[in-house]
């Protein structure tokens, strides 16, 4: 298999069919619903926190709230008292069990749950999507993180509704270099490699650096796109905000990290200063035009359209003459 990354990628376009790029529709569907743009804010303390989520639902965005020093049920109440969907994440520990059990005794039942681990194929997944299936069989269950096509083929059996797939592409993740593992580096081969096997869809979490790297995921196979550094850092977001040198910055730390864990221990994250980026609905208006950009360079005039271009890997033996059909 070819090894590439998303900066070593381009995607050919095709005739375009539109008179204008705002024809095009960047709109997916996952689970029972559709969603205005392929993108979900990464389910971290410093990206997301109740009211972006609130936010986020109601004007047509997917979401996944964090699971860090938060009453997932209380959570739920509060979504459904306002008119939204809920999304939660949830780990493989007896508290995860006790919330499932609280919210099947409270009557409440998120649209979506998150089975949110570094290492998501793993028995304890496995145990905790059946515990799930049983007692909130409504539920939307993804899971993971996952990286290779094993992976992909237990969870689906195991009865995930959709997997996520990176493990440590991430701008804050250190796995790569704590434990020599992982997809830092190759995430959009690894994407290309599990959606081979996938028969629901796949959220590809990590690695995305700028807009252009959406479309190359849906192109390799992600139905939507998982981003944190992008949406860390602006006047919303819940990190602290720090001045150096005069500059305006937002904390934006790794899951993993001992900021969020509170000790130094197992820790595969770390701490970084995001430039603060202005609003975030200037930032998702921005990323549905350059999705739409997207799509109209491939021909198309909807987002799966994305998926029938060819591409080119540069660089390597062929230096850019690498044409993939």
């Amino acid at each position: 298999m070819e090894i590439f990354d998303y900066d070593n990628v381009l995607l050919l376009p095709r005739k375009c069919r539109v008179e204008s790029r705002s024809e095009c529709d960047a709109s997916v569907t996952l689970g029972q619903r559709t969603f205005r743009l392929p993108v979900v804010p990464a389910n971290m303390k410093t990206v997301v926190d109740e009211k972006i989520c609130r936010w986020l639902a109601s004007n047509g965005y997917f979401y996944v709230m964090h699971r860090f020093d938060l009453d997932n049920v209380q959570f739920v109440r509060d979504m459904h008292a306002a008119g939204c969907f809920a999304s939660i994440s949830l780990g493989v520990k007896q508290p995860d069990y006790d919330t499932v059990d609280r919210l099947v005794a409270e009557g409440l039942s998120p649209e979506y749950i998150t089975i949110d681990i570094a290492h998501g194929h793993a028995d304890t997944v496995k145990a905790m999507i059946a515990y799930l299936k049983q007692h909130l069989p409504q539920a939307f269950v993804i899971a993971g993180n996952v990286a290779t096509p094993e992976a992909i083929i237990d969870l689906e059996n195991w009865g995930a509704d959709a997997t996520k797939v990176g493990v440590g592409p991430g701008k804050v993740c250190i796995t790569k270099l704590k434990t020599g593992f992982g997809t830092g580096g190759w995430q959009l081969s690894a994407l290309k490699w599990c959606a081979r096997v996938a028969t629901k869809p796949i959220i590809a979490d990590g690695g995305i650096r700028s807009h252009g790297d959406i479309a190359k995921s849906i192109r390799f196979g992600a139905t939507m796109v998982m981003i944190g550094s992008l949406f860390a850092g602006h006047e919303e977001s819940p990190g602290k905000t720090v001045e150096v040198d005069g500059e305006q910055y937002k904390e934006y730390y790794g899951s993993a990290s001992d900021f969020n864990k509170g000790e130094y221990k197992h820790v595969e994250g770390k701490r970084i200063l995001e430039p603060i980026k202005g609003r975030l609905a200037d930032t998702l208006v921005e990323m549905e035009q350059d999705v739409q950009s997207s799509i109209s360079y491939s021909g198309g005039t909807k987002l799966m359209d994305v998926r029938k271009v060819n591409y080119v890997i540069l660089g390597g033996d062929n230096a850019g003459e690498h044409l993939l059909m």
